[in-house]
């Protein structure tokens, strides 16, 4: 556990607004105070969510996307913290842990040039080294009985997600992601255009459902490729929202009964949100109130074992509304475990 930076009092009360007759989230969260033994710290304490931050974006860039999403995590607690405390937000079953310093990958990253082939394969090989901790993290969360909650970085970090829980859970797992794009592209090297793909192929995603896909940005290859594979099923936004050849209620109903059957994961990819600063920001894509809902509906079930909220890219104009939509997500996760 040598990346990880434990979330401590002194960050929590530089972020922390405290107001007279008000309990905020933060003061009631719990912390640890040892980096040590992280496993069986995490088994012992009467928490159920764990959140974790994966500040990068070598995977974004690796994918030769647009970079940001390193700013994710610390743009959501600025905001997390500061809600009401209240008996909708089940602050006292939350431990925020930290995050995974990944300061030495962005310098690495920052010196490469994202249109030259060599410095593309360098980018891709330093995510491989990123997924080893994200694998590592993620399996002791789970393996401890918690269930991660995952914030910032690119979607390379579903592959870690995906692993890192299979091997807790000694099982392959599920997954659904609400995406514009499938992330399923060719183990070309490691990039967030195909942690889904890389986890499939090694065993560690079994079903995999695909929501909200955008025509316009899926190559007729990788379609191919899906309608061979039989435990893996989508759904486009244009058949939803466009066509309205599906209804989007039915739609949930379906993908759920394809994931649901053995522990799954929740992927929220911001791309598919309309209007929110991501990686490939969108004008045309689901509200925030439909990925609200549609995370609200996922997290309800049992089997529902992490929540991951990638691509986020705030800049400093929209980093309130960043951080209240993760925020969102968040709490929306977990009222939906607790009801």
């Amino acid at each position: 556990m040598d990346k990880l930076v434990l979330f401590n009092k002194t960050t929590l009360n530089s972020l922390l607004t405290k107001r007279s007759n008000e309990s905020k989230f933060g003061e009631h969260i719990t912390m640890l105070t040892s980096v040590s033994n992280i496993y069986e710290q995490l088994k012992n304490l009467d928490v159920t969510y764990v959140i974790i931050g994966l500040p990068e974006d070598v995977g974004v860039f690796a994918n030769q996307g647009k970079p940001g999403t390193y700013s994710a995590f610390e743009t959501t607690l600025k905001i997390l913290l500061n809600i009401q405390s209240n008996a909708n937000t089940f602050a006292k079953k939350v431990l925020v842990l930290g995050h995974l310093d990944f300061n030495e990958e962005q310098e690495k990253k920052n010196l490469l040039d994202q249109t030259k082939k060599k410095d593309i394969a360098k980018a891709r090989k330093i995510v491989s080294k990123i997924d080893k901790h994200v694998v590592s993290l993620v399996h002791d969360i789970v393996k401890a009985g918690k269930k991660p909650i995952i914030i910032g970085g690119g979607h390379n970090n579903a592959y870690g997600n995906i692993k890192g829980t299979s091997l807790a859970l000694n099982t392959s797992i599920n997954a659904v992601n609400f995406d514009a794009h499938t992330d399923f592209r060719e183990e070309e090297g490691r990039h967030s255009g195909n942690g889904f793909s890389y986890a499939f192929a090694e065993g560690f995603l079994k079903n995999y459902f695909v929501f909200g896909l955008h025509e316009n940005y899926t190559s007729q290859n990788i379609l191919n490729t899906l309608k061979k594979l039989k435990t893996i099923d989508y759904n486009t936004f244009e058949d939803i929202v466009i066509r309205k050849k599906r209804k989007h209620k039915t739609e949930i109903k379906r993908a759920l009964a394809h994931v649901a059957d053995k522990p799954f994961g929740i992927e929220i990819d911001c791309d598919a949100i309309e209007n929110i600063p991501s990686s490939a920001m969108t004008p045309s894509g689901f509200s925030v109130n439909k990925a609200r809902r549609f995370v609200y509906n996922f997290a309800n079930h049992k089997n529902a074992t992490y929540l991951h909220i990638c691509e986020a890219a705030p800049i400093p104009e929209t980093q309130t509304q960043v951080g209240k939509l993760i925020t969102y997500l968040v709490t929306d996760f977990i009222r939906a475990n607790e009801d």
